[in-house]
């Protein structure tokens, strides 16, 4: 490996400007929204174009040093921290709309367009791009496409994998390949959900087929208002049994509520342990009908309090509180992790109690905000980073959270992904042949594994396969050419 020359030539590749080295220059790129781990890379280079992109994992491949590409760093899981001596490959300015077609639904997207860019540019034809993630304002198509964000209405409208068409992708050895298409009839291997959610391991997105949905004629919004946090995880199981698909279900606690309120105001009933919004969106008709049957069964869950959204203007004050929750707990704690287990909806309400109980075992407060349609928990750990043992507290009271995950069912994580936070609860949810099969498929593509090294795996070690002078999927057994 070597740094020294690999600099060499990016400086005859970047400008000044575009290639970071001083260590004030670095500083906003050493962590990514998990700030808890922090590392310095030897190098930041702010791309501007495709050819930039490829030439730049070339040089890193030709050179054997790794590389993290990163768009906002919203990342929670520690998914874009940098690579000590590694490079760090911004591609915030690769955000041109390629491609857009509003008669087939489709728009092709550079990785550093903003999710809520793609609903602007394609609104006045009706249409809007599914997948928001609480941070949608910020957060790039790429770092979606990475670790397979959802969202608020992934309950009804599935993840990110669900509305990607088509990739053009750079491998980790320099090979542009283009998977997939604009059809939403996939033939033969699924090689575009291979390497959706793979959290930068198998190679940097350049260009993102989306495909795009019509706008619901009508929204029917309700904020129902709990005594108890159980009280609002029973009326989920209650909606989910009645045959409601809602579009959107989710769930803030007490804590939660209390940050909203400081940073945006968005008035919720007092007095609440829990509130729990429900969205249902379609055709007039169909949601006419709909609000009977939700009426009913959120009458019989025990809301002290029900609000339904006036206009437009209240449902989004309504989903402003929501979206702010995990920015606005920076108001209640200087430092904060948040978990991103999965449980069956039918254990909801029992695992957030035991959550509670775990707080109180620890002596660490946690607000818990999540997408409760489809059982995505993001409990917020509070600490203060400042008091001696409170971070190892708080990451031991995180990593009882994931085991109970595990243990009634669930999955240790919905949208956040792996990245460095969980690599070590890998083989707790997955068998050792599960895990050897993940690490082989990665090591075949990237025998170097210089593409975000370190991450999701609990192996530092290399263990990569030999590899011969096959296509990398080739090597993989993805695909073959006899």
């Amino acid at each position: 490996m070597s740094t020294s020359s690999l600099l060499k030539a990016l400086r005859r590749l970047y400008p000044p400007d575009r290639l970071l080295t001083k260590p004030g220059d670095l500083v906003p790129y050493e962590s990514d929204a998990l700030t808890a781990f922090r590392c310095r890379p030897a190098a930041v280079v702010i791309s501007e174009t495709q050819s930039e992109v490829i030439e730049t994992v070339r040089l890193c491949h030709r050179h054997e040093v790794p590389f993290v590409a990163r768009g906002s760093g919203t990342s929670l899981c520690g998914g874009s921290l940098p690579i000590e001596d590694g490079i760090v490959i911004a591609l915030n300015r690769l955000n041109r709309i390629v491609k857009l077609d509003a008669k087939e639904r489709i728009v092709v997207v550079e990785p550093g367009v903003i999710n809520l860019d793609v609903s602007k540019a394609v609104a006045s034809y009706g249409l809007y791009y599914a997948p928001d993630p609480s941070s949608q304002q910020i957060c790039t198509i790429g770092g979606n496409f990475a670790f397979n964000s959802g969202g608020a209405h992934c309950l009804k409208y599935g993840m990110t994998s669900n509305h990607i068409l088509g990739i053009k992708a750079v491998l980790p050895d320099g090979e542009v390949l283009e998977l997939g298409d604009e059809s939403t009839e996939g033939v033969g291997p699924d090689l575009v959900g291979l390497l959706v959610g793979s959290e930068g391991l198998l190679g940097v997105a350049l260009e993102i087929t989306l495909r795009l949905m019509p706008k619901p004629e009508t929204y029917h919004t309700v904020l129902a208002a709990y005594r108890t946090l159980e009280g609002a995880g029973d009326a989920v199981a209650r909606i989910v049994a009645s045959g409601l698909l809602p579009g959107a279900m989710e769930i803030m606690d007490r804590l939660a509520i209390q940050a909203a309120e400081a940073a945006v105001h968005p008035n919720y009933p007092p007095g609440a342990e829990a509130v729990l919004i429900v969205e249902l969106e379609g055709e007039a008709e169909e949601v006419a009908q709909e609000i009977k049957r939700l009426d009913e069964v959120i009458a019989e869950s025990g809301a002290y309090e029900v609000r339904v959204a006036r206009d437009d203007a209240d449902r989004q004050r309504i989903w402003k509180g929501r979206k702010s929750a995990f920015s606005a707990v920076g108001r209640l704690s200087p430092d904060y992790i948040v978990q991103d287990g999965v449980v069956p909806r039918g254990r909801l309400a029992e695992t957030l109690t035991e959550i509670q109980r775990l707080s109180k075992v620890y002596d660490t407060p946690v607000a818990n905000v999540f997408h409760a349609g489809d059982g995505n928990l993001h409990p917020l750990i509070l600490y203060d980073g400042r008091k001696e043992g409170a971070l190892e507290r708080a990451e031991k009271l995180a990593g009882e959270i994931l085991e109970l995950c595990i243990r009634v069912g669930g999955s240790i994580t919905g949208e956040h992904g792996i990245g460095v936070e969980k690599r070590d609860y890998l083989s707790k949810m997955f068998a050792e042949a599960d895990v050897d099969l993940m690490w082989n498929l990665r090591s075949a593509i990237d025998p170097q594994q210089i593409a975000n090294r370190g991450k999701m795996f609990p192996s530092g070690g290399s263990c990569a396969p030999a590899c011969s002078g096959a296509h990398p999927l080739e090597r993989a057994g993805i695909i073959s050419r006899e």
